[in-house]
């Protein structure tokens, strides 16, 4: 059987969850590497990786692998898809894919030009709950799509120098959680917003602090997402239709939802399983490697990327300097 063969560049928190997401028989996670050999190999062995590297170069120009997994800070993304792309490698980057919408073009046009495949690791664009609500909505079950609103809000310490702060490491809400609610978003709109509106408060390092963001498509369907850095929010997301609205909680990763009726019946959607959210990510990019069914989803993360260049630029807040 063929199996598609993964490395890792960068070993923090998110990647020990995606290293145990190698649960399916198609993908085997064959090299990791970290600026710090002793941390790579410490990190090989706990997984059983074969092959631990010291630095990003070596992993990008073995020729063992396939498509390298980049869970680096934000800021450097673009630096690390770049080097990945031009050693021949497909790339799957974790979210913010990039820092703007000019990087964005600059690693897009970079893949088309080596024919290679570019995705984001967003998991909304992969959980099975989202691909059946959205067929039924598409199908016109529920009505005229009106509106979608997402919230997502977390109390993060009042601490400059924490990460989430930080901007030379692409901290801020918009970064961190906001690609979340603007994914969800657009996952459901039937195209992309034409028309934007913010307001924002940001913090004493320069990135923002909170934000709301309001916005219309050329379908007349309105949209709204509210974030916070020091203020807890729920992590909620409302889909709503001429005949019924949808609820989602926790939908970074959900596989359940509440369907709401005009006349106050409710029904619950439930599909797929959120605790292997990151597997069905890694399931994705693995079958679109071996069956050339694209499942990147790259126009949307496109389509993010720009909401967010358009929201920070309206703020005066440079995400690249």
């Amino acid at each position: 059987m063929t199996k598609i063969k993964w490395g890792i560049i960068g070993l923090g928190d998110i990647a020990h969850g995606f290293a145990k997401a190698f649960t399916i028989e198609d993908a085997e996670l064959t090299a990791v590497a970290s600026r710090n050999l002793q941390k790579a190999q410490e990190f090989a062995t706990n997984y059983g990786v074969p092959k631990a590297y010291g630095n990003y170069e070596s992993i990008c120009f073995d020729p063992d692998i396939d498509i390298i997994y980049i869970a680096t800070p934000n800021s450097y993304h673009a630096e690390h898809i770049k080097l990945a792309l031009t050693a021949g490698k497909h790339v799957f980057c974790e979210k913010a894919m990039v820092m703007d919408a000019s990087e964005f073009k600059e690693v897009h046009d970079l893949a088309q030009e080596k024919n290679l495949i570019l995705a984001e690791a967003m998991t909304i664009y992969h959980m099975p709950l989202y691909r059946t609500l959205k067929s039924r909505i598409d199908s016109g079950e529920f009505g005229q799509l009106k509106m979608v609103n997402a919230m997502f809000g977390s109390l993060k310490d009042a601490d400059p120098t924490n990460r989430f702060f930080a901007k030379e490491l692409g901290g801020g809400a918009l970064l961190d959680v906001g690609v979340y609610a603007l994914s969800f978003v657009r996952f459901f709109l039937s195209s992309q917003p034409t028309e934007l509106q913010t307001l924002a408060k940001l913090y004493e390092t320069g990135v923002d602090e909170m934000s709301t963001i309001q916005m219309r498509n050329d379908h007349d369907e309105l949209s709204s997402v509210t974030l916070s850095f020091r203020g807890k929010m729920p992590k909620q997301g409302v889909i709503v239709c001429e005949n019924a609205f949808i609820t989602v909680l926790d939908y970074p990763r959900a596989d359940t939802a509440l369907i709401t009726y005009a006349d106050g019946k409710t029904e619950t959607a439930q599909a797929g399983d959120k605790t292997t959210a990151m597997t069905y990510e890694l399931d994705s990019l693995t079958q679109t490697l071996l069956n050339q069914e694209n499942q990147s989803y790259i126009t949307l993360t496109k389509d993010v990327t720009d909401l967010m260049d358009q929201s920070a630029k309206s703020w005066g807040m440079d995400l690249t300097h």
